[in-house]
């Protein structure tokens, strides 16, 4: 098996093997089923961080681990979501608690590595902002300069820190927002575990995140579709470019679903945590491959922040990522730029070859 993935966990990590443990009286009763070596197709679904996962895999005789990836993804709802009033993260946020959870620290010790990569333009404790212009879970304020002003202190991941198992925060204030890397995370954990159940060849989705395994049993890749923009947030979606995967992760981040419109100005919910304001560079997606998806998730968002050019340089200087960007050129234009890793198809090329999805 090749699948790869950060060093930090998953392969013998602590969070994995408690994550692994809550499942294991589940795993006991499955494993008295009779096995069949044929490999059979299987879809599930379901919601995780206020969001719909979508897990295809092949296992033999077709085994249903529906019940064991629900016990995993509630792990992670009472620890990393702010969606669940008593979840560890809201509590850590109300400064009702300042002990974390083996979720948390990972989910806190990669935020820190990439929020210092990209020189803060990843930063989890954006989230008083977020919430302040009305893309979090509280309403919208009106955002004078001074209320701006009062919040942008509140925001920088370097005035926190983990000391013996606890969040230390300079001012009680800040908050934190993993939902920028928590899917990612939450998609690779499930992936290792179809491995540890010997599913090697899967697709795991969570809201846009996803990771894959082998090639599917009659050795095609697994293929993902990228969407072209939309001019509104309601427009119907439309695939036309797609990237064949294997043993990879990949995850988009975009400003054309999610923003408001005042007085016809429109305003993206991805927030500049330098100034505190939505951003309004011509970066209208970013989508990135990496080798798990919790690095995916995270560079994603920081591109958004960083606009194209910056994001491009970035990912020229760094061959371990590679990226889809599509950008504005005018009022109804945009362009697009791949990294020269990757393989992008046009859904004409695949009618061609009779294999478009």
């Amino acid at each position: 098996m090749t699948r790869l993935f950060s060093n930090i966990f998953l392969s013998t990590g602590k969070a994995f093997r408690i994550l692994y443990l809550t499942v294991i009286a589940v795993l006991l009763v499955a494993s008295c089923a009779p096995r069949n070596e044929e490999l059979t197709q299987v879809r599930i679904r379901g919601t995780v961080f206020g969001t719909y996962y979508t897990i295809s895999y092949f296992a033999e005789g077709g085994q249903d681990f529906q019940l064991q990836v629900d016990s995993i993804f509630r792990a992670f709802n009472e620890s990393l979501s702010y969606f669940v009033p008593h979840s560890l993260i809201t509590r850590i946020n109300n400064n009702t608690t300042d002990t974390v959870d083996d979720l948390f620290r990972t989910v806190y010790l990669r935020s820190f590595e990439i929020y210092e990569e990209t020189q803060g333009a990843f930063d989890p404790t954006v989230s008083p902002l977020v919430n302040a212009w009305g893309f979090g879970f509280t309403d919208r304020k009106i955002m004078t300069t001074k209320v701006i002003d009062s919040l942008r202190a509140l925001v920088g991941l370097n005035r926190t820190r983990l000391e013996n198992n606890k969040i230390v925060k300079e001012d009680p204030r800040i908050q934190f927002d993993f939902n920028a890397i928590a899917k990612g995370y939450a998609a690779d954990v499930i992936a290792r575990w179809l491995e540890l159940q010997g599913v090697t060849s899967y697709l795991v989705e969570i809201g846009g995140d996803l990771v894959v395994g082998d090639l599917k049993p009659d050795d095609t890749s697994w293929r993902i579709a990228l969407e072209k923009p939309a001019d509104q947030f309601d427009d119907p979606q439309t695939w036309y470019l797609f990237v064949e995967m294997e043993n990879q992760a990949v995850a988009t981040s975009g400003n054309y679903r999610r923003y408001y419109e005042i007085d016809s100005q429109r305003f993206s919910h991805t927030i500049d945590p330098f100034t505190g304001r939505p951003v309004t560079h011509n970066l209208l997606s970013a989508s990135v491959f990496a080798s798990d998806a919790i690095t995916a998730d995270a560079f994603a968002t920081a591109f958004m922040v960083m606009g194209f050019e910056k994001s491009k340089a970035f990912v020229d200087n760094h061959p371990e990522l590679e990226a889809f960007f599509v950008y504005s050129t005018g009022l109804d234009t945009y362009g697009t730029y791949a990294t020269p890793g990757l393989k992008i198809l046009e859904r004409e090329d695949l009618e061609l070859n009779g294999s478009a999805q």
